[in-house]
């Protein structure tokens, strides 16, 4: 079978080209840790798999979260307080338009308490502790070139618009 020279070589540097670009592309978003249980001081959290896709439930020893979390489900991120253990909880419900958003569960001796969901429909996030804040950064759904930043104090959540650092 007679190859065009021509066209080998032009594939080729593509395909090199295209390698080379992919390969000192920075990534600037780290990949989620992702798990299905917890074990805490206070209970032990974990994911109720089930057979349907989106339908596993978010539970605490056994037994449902009120209100329900359904669907693809991970504990993406936990942090230890010396009062309670903090988890955020991906959800990705199957809504093609904003498939992703989350929640904080503050698990502590008088049972758990829910966030709000909140979220930019994005598995691209940065998360971090200070203090008594929980920080979430993720690209922006609504401002292209900008991050939303939700802050969460065991209480509410707070989100902001800032630049790319």
């Amino acid at each position: 079978m007679p190859v065009n020279f021509s066209k080998l070589v032009v594939g080729t540097a593509l395909a090199a080209a295209s390698t080379l670009a992919v390969a000192v592309t920075p990534a600037t978003w780290p990949v989620s840790p992702s798990r299905l249980y917890l074990s805490t001081p206070f209970g032990t959290l974990n994911i109720a798999p089930s057979e349907y896709v989106y339908e596993s439930r978010l539970r605490v020893d056994s037994v449902d979260i009120e209100p329900a979390i359904t669907g693809i489900l991970n504990i993406t991120y936990a942090f230890s307080t010396p009062k309670a253990q903090i988890a955020l909880i991906s959800i990705n419900d199957g809504n093609n338009v904003c498939p992703i958003s989350y929640r904080w569960v503050v698990l502590d001796a008088s049972g758990y308490n829910l966030s709000p969901e909140f979220g930019s429909c994005s598995e691209q996030i940065q998360v971090m502790a200070r203090g008594r804040l929980l920080t979430l950064r993720t690209p922006s759904h609504k401002a292209p070139g900008k991050i939303d930043v939700y802050t969460y104090d065991g209480k509410s959540i707070k989100h902001r618009v800032t630049t790319k650092p």
